[in-house]
């Protein structure tokens, strides 16, 4: 129940943020920016709520990645085929829309596992400094 709570307060955050300017930009009378922020609080959301899914010890890295992906193919695919950001006039276009979901989604993964192999190299060497 912790994890879901603190997913759910990584998700909301963001999306309420992202809600707060699209209602902005629709007073303004900017109907697509209003869209455009409403989807980014969307993705947002589904992005922070999974993000706990690596925080759950007794799966091991590979089962969590796994379940992340589905997570994110079920959430955010479907609502950039939503959002109007890409054109879809043909089943190419949706798997063009895949490939690039399938891009993004390995660059973001190794960005942030090498960072946090990083991070996790340098606290143990400061950790044993301090030994």
């Amino acid at each position: 129940m912790k994890l879901f709570l603190k997913g759910l307060i990584r998700g909301v955050i963001p999306f309420i943020f992202l809600l707060i300017i699209s209602l902005w930009s629709k007073l303004q009378g900017s109907e697509v920016n209003s869209q455009i922020f409403f989807y980014y609080g969307l993705i947002a959301f589904f992005l922070g709520f999974a993000s706990v899914i690596y925080q759950i010890r007794q799966w091991s890295f590979l089962k969590q990645i796994l379940v992340h992906y589905m997570t994110m193919l079920i959430t955010v695919f479907p609502t950039l085929l939503l959002s109007n950001f890409y054109p879809l006039n043909s089943f190419g276009d949706v798997l063009e829309v895949y490939f690039l979901f399938n891009k993004v989604g390995i660059i973001l993964f190794l960005i942030t596992y090498f960072i946090s192999k990083l991070l996790i190299n340098h606290n143990n060497r400061k950790s044993k400094m301090v030994l």
